[in-house]
């Protein structure tokens, strides 16, 4: 059975937790980051074929860049577009080339035991609806500051958006959302800090104003 469309409406999203959502085409989803430091994972799936989702090294290659701004065509595996970004108040060059963190990176770290992570998040969001996938795609990791270099390497850099700063989402098709709030707690992917914080989302029908 498929899972229910998600009501319009406003509800948190925990720091360090994921969550899941089915939307039709046209709907509006914004995630707002209160603080602006908070980098959230963002995957995308055709509610129809969970084999067909967000595909960062297809969007890099139709659009020829490696960010994600309000130009780029969100597209999945099958090179369809997903959703669109018809508004973002962020920093924006929103990072495609890091892979949501995991349980190994954390072991790496040298976290002790288990250690909440994006992937997982991305997993339990979708069990939450009575979806599986057999694998992670690599996200798109909203707010998240990532420089390639001319000599091939990559800077992570301290988030740079603004308190209240949100990206808008319009689905494209009958599309299954996931979001993590990465609970990275070890690096200052969050901030100086270290703090994994709250973000917002808000469904809206396509038809009303966004912001």
């Amino acid at each position: 059975m498929a899972p229910p469309y998600q009501p319009q409406g406003e509800f948190a999203l925990p720091a360090g937790y994921g969550r899941a959502i089915r939307v039709r085409p046209g709907t509006l989803v914004r995630i707002v980051n209160p603080h602006g430091t908070q980098a959230v994972d963002f995957w995308a799936f055709n509610a129809a074929d969970l084999g067909e989702y967000l595909s960062t090294e297809n969007l890099r290659s139709l659009n020829s860049t490696v960010p994600v701004n309000k130009g780029t065509r969100i597209v999945s595996n099958l090179r369809r577009p997903l959703v669109s970004i018809v508004e973002d108040t962020s920093a924006g060059d929103h990072d495609t080339l890091l892979c949501a963190c995991n349980a190994a990176i954390y072991a790496e770290l040298g976290c002790a035991g288990y250690h909440r992570s994006c992937a997982d998040n991305l997993h339990e969001g979708l069990a939450e609806l009575g979806l599986k996938v057999p694998f992670t795609p690599g996200p798109v990791n909203l707010f998240m500051s990532v420089r390639a270099n001319a000599d091939g390497t990559l800077t992570r850099l301290l988030p740079s958006s603004k308190r209240g700063a949100f990206i808008v989402f319009r689905a494209e098709m009958d599309v299954v959302l996931a979001f993590s709030c990465c609970p990275q707690d070890v690096t200052t992917i969050n901030g100086p800090d270290r703090t994994p914080r709250d973000c917002l989302i808000e469904v809206r029908d396509g038809g009303r104003a966004a912001a």
